[in-house]
C-alpha cells in the first residue's frame, strides 16, 4: 500500500470554503478511483494562513495513475484551486505504508 500526501496553503480566510471544496470535489474524486482505500483532510490554522494536507492510501502506483496520470509525483490540482491556494506545490509525497490498522 502507497501513502500519497499533498499539502496546500489557503489565506486563512478562505479557509472554511476551501474545506468544503475538498469535501464536495475533492474527496469524491478520490474514492471514485478504483484502489483508494482512503482520504483524510488534515487542517492547521496558523496566523493569517491555513496548511490542509490530503492524506490518500492507494493498492499500488496503478491506481495512483489512474487517479493522477503517469507522473505519479506530481500533484494533481483542480481549475478551483485557483480561487483558494496561495502557490501550487509541484509535487506530492509517497511513502510505502509499512504498518496500518483499520477500525473498519
Amino acid at each position: 500500500m502507497i501513502c500519497r500526501i499533498w499539502h496546500g496553503i489557503t489565506p486563512r480566510a478562505k479557509a472554511d470554503a476551501y474545506a468544503r471544496f475538498l469535501e464536495q470535489r475533492a474527496i469524491p474524486d478520490y474514492r471514485s478511483v478504483s484502489g483508494n482505500r482512503s482520504v483524510a483532510v488534515l487542517r492547521r490554522d496558523e496566523a493569517e494562513v491555513t496548511h490542509f494536507l490530503t492524506v490518500t492510501h492507494w493498492d499500488s502506483e496503478e491506481s495512483i495513475r489512474a487517479f493522477a496520470g503517469d507522473a505519479l509525483l506530481t500533484a494533481k490540482y483542480y481549475p478551483e484551486d485557483r480561487d483558494y491556494l496561495l502557490e501550487f506545490e509541484p509535487q506530492v509525497r509517497h511513502y510505502v505504508v509499512s504498518a496500518f490498522e483499520s477500525s473498519g
